[in-house]
C-alpha cells in the first residue's frame, strides 16, 4: 500500500473512501457505520469536526446522570460520560447510602498549578544564582501584558524560582513558576507565560557577564500536569451503629473489613492500581462530561499516588471513637471556562446540570464521584464480591453480543435475575429457548 499524500487536505468523504478501500475491504457496511454516526445537523457536525484532525465520524459515549448526591449539605446531580457498565449505578448507590448519613464533605486544600522552563548550564552553580538575581525583575516584568487579564480575575503567576536539579541530572536547572488560573484550566495561559520567560531569559543571558561557560540553554518550556498544590479533600463519616447490616454483614464487620481492604491497597501496588482505577471510573466520567482533559487528570492523579516513592491507594479509611471515616485527597486541575467546556454542547449542559459551578466547585463534585465509586466497589468486594452486581449490569451487553432478539432478551433477563450470568450459560439458555 503506497503512502497517502496530503490526507489532511481531503474532504471527510474522501478520507472515508480511502479508509474503506485501503483498510476495510471496501465494505459498504463499514462505510455505512462511519456515516450513520454523523450528526444530521451540519452546523453541529462541523463543530465536532473542528475539535480534532482527520475526523471521519463521531465516537459516542453514553451520557448519564447520578442523582441525589448530598455534597456539603446541598443536593447535586452529577453528569457522567462513560462506556463501562455499572459505574453510574454504583455511584448512585453510594450517593443513596450516604444521603441519610451526613453526605459528602469537601474542602479545597489548594488551587495552584505549575510549569517550568527547563535549562542546561554546565558552569558553576553560583553563576546561575547570580544570573537569576540579575534577571528576575525583568523576567517578571516581561509578563505584565500576558498576566493582565488573568490578574483582573484574581489569578496570574504567583511565584518564580530557580531550582538547581544538577544532583539529578548534570547541568540541569529549571525556572519553576506557580500559577493561579481561577476558573480556567489555564494550559494556554501557563504555556504562553513560560515561553515568554524563556525568551526574556535568553535575552538577559546574552547581557550577563558572569558566565564562565556557555550561556544557559533553554531545552523546553511547558506546564506540568502534576498538581500536588491543586488538591481537594473529600470525606464521609458516620457512627458504626448507623451502618446497619449490609448483605448479611454487620456494620462492625463491614467497616473493619473495609478499612483492611483500603490498607491492603495502601501497601500492595498490585491491588492499588485496580483500586485507583475504580476511583478514576468516577473521576474520569465527570471530567469527560464537563469537557475537561481526563488524560491530564489521570497522569497527575497517578503521580500523586506515587509521591512517597511507592504507588498507593488514593483513599484512606479508619475507625475512631466508634466512627467510620473514609476520605481522600485528589489533585484535580479543572476548568469551567474555555476549551471544550465552552464549545461542546453536552459539556455546556453538564455545567448547567451542576449549576454552572466555579472551578473549585467542579473539583469538589469530581472528587465526590471518585470517592463514591471507590466506596461502592469496596462495599461489594468485602460483602458479596464484585462480580454479582457487575455481571448483572453487564448482562445487557452480553445479550447483545450473543445475538438475542428483544423478546429473547426479556426472557433471559428474567431467567438470570437471581444468578450471575456467563456467556456459556447465556448461550445454552438461548439455545434451549429457541428450540422450545
Amino acid at each position: 500500500m503506497p503512502p497517502v499524500i496530503r490526507f489532511s487536505k481531503l474532504s471527510k468523504s474522501q478520507k472515508i473512501d480511502w479508509l474503506v478501500e485501503q483498510h476495510l475491504n471496501s465494505s459498504s457496511t463499514a462505510r455505512e457505520t462511519l456515516t450513520q454516526y454523523w450528526n444530521e445537523d451540519q452546523k453541529l457536525q462541523d463543530l465536532h469536526d473542528g475539535f480534532s484532525e482527520n475526523t471521519v465520524t463521531n465516537f459516542y459515549f453514553p451520557f448519564g446522570v447520578a442523582p441525589h448526591f448530598l455534597i456539603d449539605d446541598q443536593l447535586v446531580t452529577i453528569p457522567m460520560a462513560i462506556e463501562e457498565s455499572s459505574v453510574v449505578a454504583a455511584a448512585s448507590k453510594a450517593a443513596k447510602f450516604w444521603l441519610d448519613r451526613g453526605g459528602f464533605k469537601t474542602q479545597i486544600k489548594g488551587t495552584l498549578k505549575s510549569g517550568q522552563v527547563h535549562l542546561m548550564y554546565h558552569g558553576l552553580g553560583s553563576e546561575m544564582d547570580a544570573f537569576y538575581a540579575f534577571a528576575k525583575a525583568e523576567l517578571l516584568e516581561s509578563l505584565e501584558q500576558i498576566n493582565a487579564s488573568m490578574k483582573k480575575r484574581g489569578g496570574g503567576i504567583q511565584e518564580l524560582s530557580l531550582v538547581d536539579k544538577t544532583k539529578n541530572l548534570k547541568g540541569y536547572y529549571q525556572l519553576h513558576a506557580t500559577f493561579e488560573t481561577r476558573d480556567a484550566m489555564g494550559a494556554n495561559f501557563i504555556n504562553t507565560t513560560l515561553e515568554q520567560l524563556a525568551t526574556t531569559l535568553k535575552l538577559k543571558a546574552s547581557q550577563f557577564q558572569g558566565f564562565s561557560s556557555d550561556v544557559p540553554e533553554v531545552i523546553m518550556s511547558i506546564l506540568s500536569n502534576y498538581v500536588p498544590e491543586c488538591v481537594v479533600n473529600v470525606s464521609v463519616s458516620c457512627k458504626i451503629d448507623e451502618i446497619g447490616t449490609i448483605n448479611g454483614v454487620t456494620g462492625a464487620d463491614f467497616v473493619r473489613k473495609f478499612a483492611q481492604a483500603v490498607d491492603i491497597a495502601t501497601v500492595e501496588p498490585y491491588r492499588a492500581v485496580t483500586h485507583n482505577k475504580g476511583i478514576m471510573n468516577g473521576i474520569d466520567a465527570v471530567v469527560i462530561a464537563t469537557g475537561n482533559d481526563f488524560r491530564a487528570v489521570e497522569a497527575g492523579v497517578h503521580a500523586y499516588a506515587s509521591k512517597d516513592g511507592q504507588y498507593r491507594s488514593l483513599t484512606r479509611a479508619r475507625i475512631e471513637n466508634d466512627t467510620f471515616v473514609f476520605e481522600a485527597d485528589f489533585p484535580l486541575a479543572l476548568g469551567t471556562v474555555g476549551g471544550l467546556t465552552s464549545l461542546h454542547p453536552l459539556s455546556k449542559l453538564a455545567m448547567q446540570i451542576l449549576g454552572n459551578p466555579t472551578a473549585e466547585k467542579l473539583m469538589k463534585v469530581t472528587a465526590v464521584a471518585g470517592l463514591a465509586q471507590n466506596f461502592a466497589a469496596l462495599h461489594s468486594l468485602v460483602t458479596t464480591g464484585i462480580q454479582v452486581g457487575h455481571m448483572k449490569m453487564h448482562l445487557v451487553n452480553m445479550l447483545e453480543q450473543i445475538g438475542a432478539t428483544d423478546d429473547e432478551k426479556k426472557v433471559l433477563r428474567k431467567e438470570f435475575s437471581d444468578k450471575t450470568p456467563g456467556f456459556s450459560s447465556l448461550r445454552e439458555s438461548l439455545k434451549v429457548l429457541r428450540k422450545g
